[in-house]
């Protein structure tokens, strides 16, 4: 294991005109092996550590993004501090632009900061007004779908271009894209399931276009196929001979008998 390991940190750079390049840090980029070493390197160069130095304070990680709690600002500061250390000893830098010490407002923490909102695993993590089991409302710091979560999943649905699959039934969309939707609703449903209203929304308004649409063209289709039927029986009449007055009254009365009179 270790000399696979090894292969893969040493690995050449392939340019696109086709020339190699020796790295000396780093994983393959895009390799599927990559975070997986990642993981491993973080594991002993963070989680172990933070356990370690600091293990009062509970902390998340995924991937390359971490959440640590603090009770003050104070403890928020110095643990913030130490981590940049951490990191700057393992190679590794902060970035500045997600790096952010956050208030968690409520009605208990009634303050004001600059941050007091961030972003994690697709959730937003604000304050927001919720309803305690005995009906009163209040204020809780509480997570539900990013706005960057809800607008991937709408580019997702535009990318289906359901509108425009008038050849499908309903139970065949339903069995082509129900698994994603309700992969998602199992995921961002969790917390606030409210703020997924616009997304689905949207979804429904693109089912109505398809529906419209869906109609239209079966509409068009049967008034195709109702024309077709109607011209192959004009053609069909058009085709026999018309009858001549004689022939007329021969068929009006084929024994060619005189009439009764009486």
């Amino acid at each position: 294991m270790l000399l696979y390991v090894r292969r893969w940190l040493v690995a050449p750079l392939q340019q696109p005109d086709g020339t190699l390049v020796a790295r000396d840090r780093g994983s393959p980029q895009g390799s599927a092996v990559s975070p997986v070493l990642a993981n491993v390197f973080l594991h002993y160069a963070f989680d172990a550590w933070m356990a370690r130095t600091f293990p009062d304070v509970a902390f998340e990680r995924y991937a390359d993004d971490a959440v640590a709690h603090c009770r003050t600002e104070r403890e928020a500061r110095e643990v913030l501090a130490a981590i940049r250390s951490r990191l700057a000893e393992c190679g590794l830098d902060l970035n500045e632009a997600k790096t952010r010490i956050v208030y968690c407002k409520d009605a208990d923490r009634r303050g004001w900061y600059e941050h007091m909102s961030f972003s994690f695993l697709g959730y937003t993590f604000r304050p927001r007004l919720s309803k305690s089991r005995f009906g009163k409302h209040f204020v809780n710091f509480s997570p539900a779908v990013s706005k960057e979560a809800g607008v991937r999943m709408r580019r997702e649905i535009r990318r289906w271009r359901l509108h425009e699959r008038s050849d499908k039934t309903l139970t065949d969309l339903a069995r082509m894209f129900n698994t994603v939707i309700q992969g998602w609703i199992n995921y961002y449903g969790r917390f606030y399931k409210s703020m997924l209203y616009p997304t689905f929304r949207h979804l429904n308004d693109i089912l109505v276009r398809w529906a419209m649409r869906t109609r239209i063209a079966r509409t068009s289709a049967d008034n195709r196929l109702r024309s077709r039927v109607t011209d192959s029986l004009l053609g069909v009449m058009s085709s026999l001979p018309l009858p001549c007055r004689s022939t007329r009254r021969r068929m009006s009365n084929p024994r060619n008998e005189k009439p009764s009179s009486t």
